[in-house]
């Protein structure tokens, strides 16, 4: 990084999140950038829990080209765009906006491109079309898992939560093939299932785990956990004792990126540049 100048041309994007000091993001963006000589910068932006709309509508005109969003302006990033992506709409949220010189707002959202291409890279003879998926929690990152399996031709997917309401809800958004479980009516769905995926928070940084019966899953069955730090959670750790092929949350976390960068920058993140491992040792 060191050397690089600011110019004239320099195109601006970043990320938006409250707080947003841990966000790995710039660390990311900018590796690519360096790496690909683009004249262009990443940085972070924190406005307070209410200021989202103003930054958002601050930036309608391009002076800077776009910002991914993280917690807790996902829907508010959706609310603000005037078109949003099929991906967007069904997920109810959005962690990609592009301004665009004519005034108006684009969002999309990658966090289900991610997933797939985690399980892509991790699980390769993984299929999202050959069976059920189980998805555990029922929050904002569980129905953007959701929208991307149903997107992926998923034929059922099982949301399972310990509030079952919250379930019934996101079924009820999104159609017939999603089914809503209470967590302690789970194995059946489990022993269907050619995926599990947790999307709840259970485990971050050593926080108690989902007391989940991964044995009930079939030993084909592959166990993702979108928690990043620790890497190997407990959830993931059980799973990979009984012998499951596992996806973790920092490889969904990079390959989110990706497309990101593209949209941003206009071309495809370098690939000689190994962002995961610069994101482990953030992690270390």
């Amino acid at each position: 990084m060191t050397g690089r100048r600011i110019t004239g041309r320099t195109v601006v994007a970043g990320v938006v999140g409250h707080p947003v000091a841990q966000s790995m993001s710039p660390i990311l963006h900018n590796a690519w950038l360096a790496a690909a000589g683009i004249d262009g910068v990443y940085v972070p932006f924190a406005p307070d829990a209410h200021g989202f709309r103003r930054l958002a509508e601050g930036f309608r005109g391009g002076a800077v080209r776009g910002v991914n969003v993280t917690i807790p302006f996902k829907a508010d990033a959706l609310a603000a765009a005037d078109k949003a992506s099929e991906a967007a709409r069904l997920a109810g949220a959005a962690n990609l906006l592009l301004f665009e010189p004519d005034g108006r707002i684009l969002a999309d959202n990658t966090d289900g491109f991610g997933m797939l291409r985690a399980f892509a890279v991790q699980a390769p003879k993984w299929d999202a079309a050959l069976g059920p998926v189980t998805v555990l929690g029922a929050g904002g990152a569980a129905r953007g898992a959701v929208a991307a399996l149903l997107l992926a031709g998923t034929p059922k997917v099982f949301v399972v939560n310990r509030t079952v309401e919250k379930a019934e809800a996101m079924a009820a958004a999104l159609g017939q093939k999603v089914s809503p479980l209470p967590l302690n009516h789970a194995v059946g769905a489990l022993g269907l299932s050619t995926a599990v995926i947790n999307a709840t928070s259970a485990g971050m940084g050593g926080a108690p785990s989902l007391d989940v019966p991964l044995d009930a899953t079939q030993p084909a069955c592959v166990v993702m956990d979108m928690v990043y730090k620790p890497l190997v959670t407990p959830f993931l750790q059980q799973a990979q004792d009984l012998g499951r092929t596992t996806v973790d949350g920092l490889e969904m976390l990079v390959r989110q990126a990706e497309p990101s960068f593209e949209a941003f920058y206009g071309e495809y993140p370098p690939a000689e540049v190994d962002v995961r491992e610069l994101a482990l040792e953030q992690l270390r």
